[in-house]
């Protein structure tokens, strides 16, 4: 595939995800995590109008100059910015003339692939189609929390499907003490964070196979695990405390009988359901609960070609941190994950929302601990 259709398919899949959207649901920003959909559809074409047509392409005429500060996300080289939590009140520019700038933007970056770009530039291309589908991801996560923090629970998609996790057989797999290898090799796309391989030594463990259920994490429930102070560590447990949390995030008990917001609407609970959208303080207490641990990330993606994964963002017990020689890109680019090495915690697999070319074994995502919008679960070892 060449590198223009690569970016008109990619761009065309975001526009679909939005195909499904009210113009009022474009704007919404329930809380500081959340950002609007418009503000997805702005940024990243900002991002190729950045890095790619400003720099690169000779003649090229800024859309619009105020954009820059609009839409610029985290990039402290490129200059000031709308804070995060102000994302929600940017009632203008509207819904249309973000789409006038995406097809703007779309058109020069046909134009300028024309020619064959440099190396260099090329790189810059992959990563913006890369950062795209991460926001692909980022757009569904929000959009779920959008709507279902809408007090009529109003499905997204009548027609989306959900896929299915088959069961392993029960039981846990063992690894042996040894060195293994982890990291990113090979051809094709990696993230800096991914790099550079390099040998752990493992001790010798266990791991399940098949993600925690919904049935199985209503057990610790019943169990009044949210109640007891031994499962949870001090900060967890402040934090249920303080939020008054009884169950993860979308759960509602209605009439005695759990529901749940999925993209379909409000559903009951199904219980076969790999539990979802719990915080690494959940399911920390939950593998407490049960007298187990979670694995690190380097334990999971040591045993992660004997299981399936990928219906939801697995915790694991490892800081998100560099690797042996990991290095910044110099410029606005390095700021794309080293600035975020600290307090947070690495999530494993992927999810029903990921990307297809995000779901490898060495892709490291990270987040707060106290987060539970993105689509994580529960994985135990011991």
């Amino acid at each position: 595939m060449d590198l223009l259709d690569c970016y008109l398919k990619t761009r065309k899949h975001t526009e679909d995800i939005c195909s499904h959207l009210q113009t009022e649901d474009y704007v919404v920003q329930p809380v500081a995590d959340v950002s609007p959909p418009k503000w997805h559809i702005g940024h990243t074409t900002w991002f190729f109008e950045t890095f790619i047509l400003k720099p690169y392409f000779m003649g090229y005429q800024e859309y619009n100059p105020d954009y820059n500060y609009v839409f610029n996300s985290y990039y402290e080289t490129v200059g000031n910015r709308v804070i995060r939590t102000d994302r929600g009140n940017l009632s203008r520019p509207t819904v249309i003339e973000i789409y006038s700038y995406r097809k703007y933007v779309d058109d020069a970056i046909a134009n300028f692939l024309c020619a064959e770009p440099s190396a260099d530039v090329k790189d810059l291309l992959i990563l913006g189609l890369n950062h795209e589908e991460q926001h692909q991801e980022l757009l569904l996560t929000d959009i779920k929390y959008i709507l279902g923090h809408n007090p009529l629970f109003p499905a997204y998609n009548k027609n989306y499907v959900s896929p299915k996790v088959e069961a392993s057989a029960a039981g846990f797999i063992k690894l042996d003490e040894g060195v293994y290898e982890v990291g990113f090799e090979g051809d094709g796309f990696s993230f800096d964070n991914e790099l550079n391989r390099h040998k752990v030594y493992l001790n010798s463990f266990e791991i399940s196979p098949n993600l925690v259920t919904n049935a199985g994490y209503l057990e610790f429930i019943n169990a009044d695990g949210y109640h007891d102070f031994r499962h949870w560590h001090a900060e967890g447990w402040d934090w249920v405390k303080t939020n008054k949390v009884e169950a993860p995030l979308y759960w509602h008990l209605i009439d005695g009988e759990w529901h749940v917001y999925t993209f379909h609407g409000l559903e009951p609970l199904k219980l076969h359901e790999p539990v979802c959208h719990i915080s690494y303080f959940e399911a920390y207490a939950y593998a407490s609960w049960k007298g187990l641990r979670l694995p690190t990330e380097f334990e999971w993606e040591a045993a992660a070609p004997q299981f399936a994964w990928g219906k939801s963002w697995e915790w694991t017990e490892s800081s998100y941190l560099p690797y042996p020689g990991f290095t910044k890109a110099p410029g606005a680019i390095g700021e794309y994950n080293g600035k975020f090495m600290v307090n947070q915690k690495v999530l494993r697999g992927a999810s029903e929302v990921t990307s297809p070319g995000h779901s490898r074994i060495t892709y490291r995502n990270f987040f707060q601990t106290h987060l539970r919008w993105q689509f994580t679960g529960i994985r135990l070892a011991k």
